[in-house]
């Protein structure tokens, strides 16, 4: 249906029809705008909870239970799940909002040129329709006045006293008159022609002309108004897909959740590689008091045994008695924290090999790149040396020499920790045989591991299983270095107490400076075995020496007031 046929009378209609329609555009394009900036906002709020809750230390500290992994693999997925949002308000915002403003701009100059165009055309008619009137207005008033001077003329014409001169003249006025009416009727005749003619195509030409172009115009707007709600719709829509496969993600991070790897993760982060405490063994304090057989006990240690440990004047020192009882239960305790080495011999002996591997592993591919690097250079040489022209083969010579030595301090480091590393994994395997000779021939307790089945860095005692083999092999004669004691040993007062041990086996101390032991005994620890195989223990009669430190079980008491542990 046509507006021009239809309509041809409702110009100022469509005039407020066509401004409604594009305010209407612009609302929609302004509703469009905050629904992406509704978008971004989410988006943007989104991503910065994902880096709110993303792991900030490096990978390598991050913890490798399934759950964790699993949340931080939700974590992407919703970071990518914000990109999509992002995604959706850049669709919105070139392909609708942008769209929409232009459009809009457009619309309102092709509004305006036809709206010009009919009042022109209207603003003619109406100078036409003037014309015919003013016209015909005259044309009336040269008929009111040639009637008059008819009537004059004929008034004269029949007065017998009026002159001839007078009746000539009102004749010829008459006759002046009548012919200005007939020029008058002429003019008006030929004016309302010619408004007719405009006023014909004003209404069937020009009118329905504009028209037309408004109608189109608002169509167009109609249309443009359903593209832009499907591109709305189409925004959101070709997002479902990576949306869909990022809440996929998340479902399989979901199920990839595995309690009992992580309970085996946990066993493998802090297994300390320590074997469990054994008994504390009863000491004897009442050994060195004498008995009369009226008191109807026996005492346990025969004569000869006291009489070699001092008889029964001798008591031990009180102040260098084995550990307190709060000494004892450090594993319910806060310890204080330990140094870090850097081979590590601050962890216990699992953890400890772990690390030293790790670390063999990143210097290995340190020093593959560096190998790499120094091939390519030899090649770039080579290549330098056949075509001088590009360029100087002396040039490459320090970077060579520089990635050599980087290779030698690489190689130098990986040999150094793959030392600490065989001796990890060999006390690791002496444990082992110690654990099942133990088993099998002293049906002792096994070794000692760390109570709280996992090693930190707060140690308050250390246990040191010996080797549990039938008469282990005795090391060289102990040596001890003279000046290895501050100036605060060089009185006479006794070196304090740091631990205690067990006699797993007899050892007869032929050499001089070792100390004489039975199998079982208790002594008391005042020195640690620095490397050399040795460890300087008391007896509780106060003798002092040097046993084998795989002859006995130790246990070292850290916590104790003045104790002296050398590293």
């Amino acid at each position: 249906m046509s507006w021009g046929t239809e309509l041809w009378d409702q110009f100022d209609n469509l005039d407020k029809h066509t401004q409604w329609g594009i305010d209407f555009l612009e609302r929609y394009a302004k509703f469009v705008k905050e629904r992406l900036d509704i978008e971004q906002n989410y988006a943007k709020q989104l991503r910065n909870l994902v880096k709110k809750y993303s792991p900030k230390r490096p990978k390598d500290e991050e913890p490798r239970f399934t759950s964790c992994l699993s949340f931080y693999s939700i974590l992407n997925e919703l970071n990518d799940y914000a990109g999509q949002r992002e995604v959706v308000a850049e669709e919105m915002a070139h392909k609708v909002y942008g769209e929409l403003m232009r459009y809009s701009q457009d619309l309102k100059a092709e509004r305006k040129h036809h709206l010009q165009e009919g009042r022109k055309a209207q603003q003619y008619l109406d100078h036409c329709w003037k014309q015919m009137d003013n016209s015909k207005r005259k044309f009336e008033r040269e008929c009111k006045e040639a009637e008059k001077s008819q009537v004059t003329y004929e008034r004269l014409d029949n007065d017998v006293n009026a002159t001839k001169s007078e009746v000539e003249k009102a004749k010829n006025q008459y006759y002046l008159r009548t012919h200005m009416a007939d020029e008058s009727k002429n003019e008006y005749a030929a004016q309302l022609q010619n408004f007719n003619g405009e006023q014909w195509k004003h209404f069937n030409n020009a009118i329905p002309h504009i028209f037309k172009n408004l109608q189109g115009m608002d169509e167009r707007r109609t249309v443009k108004l359903g593209e832009t709600y499907r591109s709305f719709a189409e925004a959101e829509r070709r997002v479902i897909p990576i949306v869909s496969k990022c809440l996929e993600g998340m479902v399989s991070a979901a199920k990839a959740v595995d309690e009992r790897r992580d309970s085996t993760i946990v066993v493998e982060s802090f297994k300390s590689g320590f074997d469990p405490p054994g008994d504390f063994p009863f000491e004897d304090f009442s050994q060195n008091l004498s008995r009369t057989g009226s008191d109807g006990t026996i005492s346990n240690t025969p004569k000869g045994d006291r009489d070699r440990d001092g008889g029964p004047g001798s008591r031990p020192d009180p102040k260098h008695a084995t550990s307190k009882t709060k000494n004892k239960l450090w594993l319910f305790g806060k310890k204080p924290k330990a140094p870090s080495l850097e081979d590590f011999s601050h962890l216990p002996p699992e953890q400890r090999r772990k690390r030293l591997q790790q670390r063999i592993d990143e210097l290995s591919k340190e020093l593959q790149k560096e190998m790499d690097q120094r091939d390519a250079l030899n090649k770039m040489k080579d290549v330098y040396e056949k075509n001088p022209q590009m360029g100087d083969p002396n040039s490459l010579q320090p970077k060579i020499s520089e990635t050599i030595c980087n290779m030698e301090k690489l190689r130098s480091e990986i040999h150094k920790n793959e030392t600490w590393l065989s001796e990890v994994e060999g006390k690791q395997s002496s444990r082992g045989d110690r654990r099942h000779s133990a088993d099998n021939h002293h049906h002792t307790p096994q070794g000692r591991e760390s109570p709280e089945g996992s090693y930190t860095d707060d140690t308050s005692q250390e246990h040191h299983t010996p080797h549990h083999r039938s008469t282990p092999a005795k090391p060289g004669p102990p040596n001890p270095d003279p000046h290895e004691f501050d100036d605060e040993f060089d009185d006479d007062d006794p070196l304090p107490v740091i631990g205690h041990c067990k006699a797993l086996y007899s050892f007869d101390g032929q050499n001089e400076g070792t100390l004489v032991m039975a199998e079982d005994e208790v002594l008391y620890i005042i020195e640690e075995d620095k490397g050399d195989g040795w460890t300087r223990a008391r007896k509780q009669s106060g003798e002092e020496g040097y046993v084998p430190t795989s002859y006995v079980e130790i246990t070292l008491e850290k916590n104790s007031k003045g104790a002296v542990t050398y590293i």
